[in-house]
């Protein structure tokens, strides 16, 4: 669906449902923009070209959520960034009731808990935490990104719900059965530009689903203070003839003592290749050509509301990732990333703020020592309706 089609679409849908609104159907149609510059502050001139989104960049996302009976729903979300229009959500969803909703569809399966607050209107900073980086991340291209950069939508199916125990515990749970990221034969790693409907005609290129699936228990302790532990996984092959695969756990934890915030999360990509034997690597390759590599991502944060109109957040994360490589890479079998971020928010008129942040990263091929240290700022203005 290019650019033209989908802005249609958001044009013509709410004045359709307008005139639906006799006959019940609820809807609601929100929205969220982001514009931010970063400057790369120890920017060098690389002969491969840049190694950041620098400069002016901007992010914009719409939604329109439509209740067509008390149990089925439809949801659609335009987003555009720098990779120009995206669908990452277009299903029906289907609640029998509060432990068991089924949804058919695009939309990103449930993994991990910072993927519900993955729009700029929902985090505190312009930039993602490293494990679920979408491109903002210094040398992005060297590294591939994150673990799992979010969104990651894809196209299939996901059973879930909710169950109470008592009146302080909860149960969340989530299964699905999707396409599964791509790549292309004998590929050293995924290839994240084949999940995007704006640059492919989505089908599976093996034919075969990713399985994998989410479950969270939250204690509420009082009014104000609650913990939510979850873990989640998925598995599939990325490749055409269905030989390599990759496997995705984590494991998150979010505590909320009155305003304050604590979050933390990990996450390991386990992913096998078969390596072309003609080609130069760092280290020997095994007779059958066949390899794995792991590649390990954190983060860790606290944030806490100084006034109505101030909030701050403290975050550390990064990237381990072990396994050969190519001669021509500039990282090795052992290499690590790591960041600390410090922002702010200001609050200058209900759905409009402003975001600064500043970030020191530190690459190294000799972990876990540090070195190569750069630096990093962020001022974003985002509005929300």
């Amino acid at each position: 669906m290019n650019a033209r089609r989908l802005l249609l679409l958001f044009t013509l849908l709410p004045a359709a449902l307008v005139a639906r609104t006799a006959r019940g159907v609820e809807r609601n149609f929100a929205g969220s923009a982001q514009v931010d510059y970063h400057l790369h502050a120890t920017a060098k001139e690389e002969k491969s070209g840049r190694s950041a989104l620098d400069g002016f960049t901007s992010e914009l996302a719409l939604k329109l959520a439509v209740d067509v009976t008390e149990r089925v729903s439809v949801n659609v979300k335009v987003c555009h960034g720098c990779h120009g229009f995206e669908l990452p959500m277009a299903y029906f969803g289907y609640r029998l009731q509060d432990e068991l909703y089924v949804r058919v569809g695009r939309f990103s399966p449930t993994f991990g808990s910072f993927n519900l607050r993955h729009d700029p209107a929902n985090h505190a900073t312009s930039s993602k935490p490293l494990p679920y980086d979408m491109g903002r991340m210094l040398r992005w291209a060297t590294w591939n990104l994150g673990v799992l950069p979010s969104p990651f939508p894809d196209n299939g199916l996901e059973l879930g719900g909710t169950h109470w125990f008592g009146d302080r515990m909860q149960l969340d749970y989530a299964v699905h059965a999707v396409a599964g990221f791509r790549a292309s034969a004998q590929s050293l790693d995924l290839d994240w530009l084949q999940s995007l409907s704006s640059n492919f005609f989505l089908v599976d290129n093996n034919g075969r689903p990713a399985f994998g699936g989410r479950a969270a228990l939250t204690f509420l302790f009082d009014e104000g203070n609650d913990l939510t532990a979850g873990l989640s996984a998925m598995h599939g092959t990325y490749d055409p003839q269905n030989v390599n695969s990759y496997t995705i756990v984590g494991a998150d934890l979010a505590f909320r003592i009155g305003r304050t915030q604590l979050r933390a999360e990990y996450l390991l990509r386990r992913q096998s290749v078969t390596e072309d034997p003609a080609a130069a690597f760092q280290r020997p390759i095994p007779a059958s050509g066949e390899e794995s590599f792991s590649k390990h991502g954190y983060y860790v944060e606290v944030e806490r509301p100084l006034t109505d109109l101030v909030g701050l957040l403290l975050r550390l994360d990064g990237l381990y990732r072990t396994g050969n490589l190519p001669v021509a890479s500039p990282l090795s079998p052992h290499s690590a990333v790591s960041r600390v971020t410090a922002g702010a928010t200001y609050t200058l008129q209900p759905g409009l703020r402003l975001k600064a942040s500043a970030e020191l990263w530190s690459f190294s091929n000799d972990p876990p020592a540090l070195g190569d240290f750069e630096l990093g700022l962020h001022l974003a203005m985002v509005g929300t309706f």
